[in-house]
This record gives structure tokens, sequence and C-alpha cells, in this order.
């Protein structure tokens, strides 16, 4: 009897952390920020991984037509291969985020593991003429121990509370970002690599249907700063 109210008590504490690791806004140590609240009319639009030749080339000149600023969360070993495309990121006055060294989910992994994560992605953007203030979890993964190694890094951790959409119609993709965009929001695509094609498709409808809803497209440290 008691061996089997232990098992029940030990699949319980499994299936609460479970649910905590699949929680957006939740990690233990350090509060994530998923959205930011304001009643300014402005979104954060960020978007994940690389960074690639294809991606800045299909994002970059949509947001300078149309004057608009984003958070690009840039993985540490592709920025350690393609330094010069940081330089061209914040060229165009666009913002960096560091998102790992080697992209692997961030779940029961070492102190040391997380640390060195943080620290060569870091050092990755340094010598690229960078600073990352923000840091974003591969695949939202923060549960424990990531999250302290953040707090000990003096990195804010960033989520999202907008994502992109399971649909591979580039108009249904940015009509469902547009809905749900809100003041304060923070939006995550993923465009850099071939197969986001239908995210890069759907980049021009969700620019300007976020502006036509009255939202200014800002970076995250500016979303953040504005709202204070």
């Amino acid at each position: 009897m008691a061996a089997a109210v232990g098992l029940a008590v030990v699949a319980g504490a499994a299936l609460g952390l479970y649910q905590l690791s699949r929680a957006r806004c939740f990690a233990l140590g350090l509060a994530p920020i998923c959205r930011v609240a304001t009643s300014r009319p402005e979104v954060a639009l960020t978007f994940d991984d690389g960074p690639t030749a294809d991606g800045l080339a299909a994002i970059l000149p949509e947001l300078e037509r149309r004057q608009a600023h984003a958070t690009f969360f840039l993985i540490g070993a592709d920025v350690a291969k393609h330094p010069a495309m940081v330089a061209t990121l914040l060229a165009a006055g666009q913002e960096v985020g560091d998102h790992s060294f080697s992209h692997v989910r961030m779940v029961g992994r070492s102190a040391r593991f997380y640390d060195q994560e943080i620290e060569r992605t870091q050092a990755a953007l340094k010598a690229a003429g960078a600073e990352a203030r923000f840091f974003r979890p591969p695949y939202g993964k923060k549960l424990m121990g990531l999250p302290l190694a953040v707090k000990r890094h003096g990195l804010a951790m960033i989520i999202w509370d907008v994502e992109d959409p399971a649909t591979t119609d580039p108009r249904a993709f940015a009509d469902e970002i547009v809905r749900q965009a809100h003041p304060g929001a923070i939006i995550l695509v993923h465009a850099m690599y071939p197969t986001n094609r239908t995210a890069r498709a759907a980049l021009p409808m969700i620019l300007d249907g976020l502006t036509a809803k009255g939202l200014r497209i800002v970076t995250v440290g500016d979303l953040i700063a504005d709202a204070r």
C-alpha cells in the first residue's frame, strides 16, 4: 500500500513538472517575459534562429520598407560562422538576442552546460560587434536550471504570446498572427530556413496587417522601455 502511494506521489509530481514545463510563461528561478503590460499601441516582432543569408534577404527589406524594427534571437554557432550577417542586422537598426549556442533542448542539463551555451553565444555576438541583453530558450524549454543561468548572466528571458500558426497558407498565417496581436504582444516568427517559406511569404501581410490594426512594430527592448 505504501509503495503504491509512493508511486502515485512520484507520478503526480512528474505529471505536475511536465505540465509546468509546457507552461509558456512559467520558469523556476526567473520570471520569463511573454508579453508587456502597456496601453501603448506597440508590439515586438521577433525572429528566431540563424542568421542565414536567405532569411535576412527576405526579412530586412520588408522591415526597412515600413521603417519597422525587430529582435533577432540568433544561434551562437551560426553567429560564429556568419559575423558579417550580424553586422548587417545592426547596421539596419535591428536588435539581436541570445538563442543559445547549439540550439538543443535545455532540459535535464548541468548548470555548467547552461552557462557555456550562454557564454559561447555572448562571446560570438561580442566578436561580431553586438551585445545581447535578452535570451530566448530553444523550443521555449526553460523549466529548471536554465532560468538560473540566464539570471547569473544578467539577461532577461524572453518568450512570446503570439507565434507561427500551423498552416501552409501565407494569407491564413498572416491573418492569424494579426488577429492575436494586441498592445504589448511579443510575436514569434520563424523565417530563416528553407522550410519557413510560408512565414517569409506571409511577412509583408503580417507587417501591413499589424499597421492597419494600429500597432507599431518595435524591438523587445523598445517595447519594454516604452512601457516604463
